[in-house]
C-alpha cells in the first residue's frame, strides 16, 4: 500500500518544517535565502535537497558525511528562467525538446526548456515494492504551446532505508496528435576529485573513450589548449585518474562508446575518491545510448560528471538531428528514464570496482 501525500509550495517557509516520517525515511519542505521551495529527504545515512517546482532539480545531495555535488559560486539555487543562472545543483533535467549546448544555426537555450520550468504540482509518495521500503518525490509539468510541442512530464527522486545510493527518474509522454522531437540528458554535476579515478566498463582506447574536438562558444580555447585536445584524442588514459587538475581548466569533454553491461542490461560507472569510497552512478544504454563525461576544474566551477546517461551528445539540436540522436515519441507514446546515483563506502567501492571489471574494465 502506498499513501500519497500532495505538497504545496506556499508550506515551505524559512522555518523547515516536517511533513512526513516513515521510520528512519523523513520529508521536510524549507525555503532558501533566494526564495526558491525545497524538500529535504532524508534516511539514516544522509539527505538528498530537491527543488519540486524548479524542474524537479536536485540540488544537493550528502551521505555519510561527503558532499556529493560540484562546487560553485551559488551557495543557494536563485530564481532562474536558464540553467546558467543557478548553475551549482547536483542534477537537473537536461532537454528534452532541444538539448546541449547550441551551436550556429541553434535557437535554443543552452540544456533546453526543462531545467528551470515551473512544475505545476508536486506529491509525495511513501510505500514498499519489490525493493522494499521508500519514499518518493514525483513533480508533475504538463507543457502546451500552440502550434509546437505537447507532453506531460514527471521527474522523480526515491530514497531508501539505509541506502546511499538513490534513483532518479522521468517519465515523459506525448500528449500531441503529432510525433514529438525528444532530447534527454540526465544531468548529474558530482564534485571534482583531485587525484579521483574513473572506473568505466569501457577501455581507454581512442575508439571508445573519444575526446570532444569541438569547442563551444562559451570555452575560449588556446593553443595549448588545442595541442592538449590532440593529445587526449590520441591517449585518453591520461584522464582516467585525475592528478593533473589543472587540464580540466577549460573543461575537458569526452564520449564513452558501448559501455558493457550486466545481466539486466544496466551499465555501471564509479569516481573511485584516493580513500577508497567513491561516486557510482548505474542506469540501462537501452534508454540512453549515449555517455558523456565532462569534467571542469577552474576557480569558479569544479565538478566531474564523470557519467553523464544521455539520448543524444551535447552538441545541439542541429548537430545531433544530423546524426540522427534525435529520438521521436509517437502521439500518445511514452519514454521512461531512470539512473541510480550516489555515494559508496569503502566496501561498497571495492565491490562496484570488481562489477566493474567484470563488465569490461580492462586496465589494472
Amino acid at each position: 500500500m502506498t499513501a500519497t501525500i500532495p505538497l504545496f509550495p506556499e508550506l515551505a517557509t524559512e522555518a523547515e518544517r516536517r511533513v512526513l516520517s516513515a521510520g528512519e525515511l523523513t520529508a521536510s519542505l524549507f525555503r532558501f535565502h533566494t526564495g526558491i521551495p525545497a524538500l529535504r529527504l532524508r534516511n539514516g545515512r544522509g539527505e538528498v535537497v530537491v527543488l519540486p517546482w524548479m524542474g524537479g532539480m536536485i540540488w544537493s545531495v550528502r551521505f555519510d558525511g561527503v558532499d556529493l555535488a560540484m562546487r560553485s559560486g551559488f551557495d543557494a539555487p536563485r530564481p532562474a528562467r536558464s540553467i546558467a543562472e543557478t548553475y551549482g545543483c547536483f542534477a537537473f533535467h537536461s532537454g528534452l525538446l532541444r538539448n546541449g549546448v547550441p551551436a550556429p544555426g541553434d535557437d535554443h537555450a543552452a540544456h533546453g526548456e526543462f531545467p528551470c520550468a515551473a512544475m505545476d504540482r508536486a506529491f509525495l509518495e511513501c510505500g514498499e515494492d519489490e525493493g522494499g521500503p521508500f519514499l518518493r518525490l514525483t513533480s508533475v509539468r504538463e507543457h502546451v504551446m500552440g502550434f509546437g510541442a505537447h507532453y506531460l512530464a514527471q521527474p522523480k527522486v526515491t530514497l531508501r532505508p539505509g541506502e546511499s545510493l538513490f534513483d532518479i527518474g522521468l517519465a515523459v509522454r506525448n500528449l500531441s496528435g503529432k510525433p514529438m522531437e525528444l532530447m534527454y540528458m540526465c544531468h548529474i554535476n558530482f564534485a571534482f576529485v583531485p587525484g579521483g579515478r574513473c572506473v568505466q566498463p569501457v577501455p581507454f582506447t581512442p575508439d571508445r573513450t573519444v575526446v570532444r574536438r569541438a569547442v563551444p562558444a562559451h570555452v575560449q580555447p588556446n593553443p595549448d589548449y588545442l595541442a592538449l585536445i590532440e593529445d587526449l584524442a590520441l591517449d585518453p588514459a591520461r584522464m582516467e585518474t585525475l592528478h593533473e587538475p589543472a587540464l580540466y581548466d577549460p573543461e575537458q569533454v569526452f564520449y564513452l562508446k558501448q559501455p558493457g553491461t550486466d545481466a539486466r542490461g544496466d551499465t555501471h560507472l564509479m569516481l573511485q575518491r584516493p580513500e577508497g569510497d567513491g561516486f557510482a552512478l548505474s542506469y540501462a544504454p537501452a534508454a540512453f545510448p549515449h555517455t558523456v563525461r565532462w569534467i571542469l576544474n577552474d576557480p569558479d566551477q569544479k565538478v566531474a560528471a564523470f557519467a553523464l546517461p544521455s539520448t543524444c551528445e551535447p552538441e545541439g539540436y542541429t548537430a545531433e538531428k544530423r546524426k540522427g540522436h534525435v529520438r521521436l515519441l509517437p502521439p500518445g507514446g511514452q519514454a521512461d528514464f531512470r539512473v541510480r546515483a550516489g555515494y559508496l563506502d569503502t566496501s561498497g567501492a571495492g565491490r562496484m570496482a570488481s562489477l566493474i571489471k567484470s563488465l569490461g574494465e580492462t586496465r589494472p
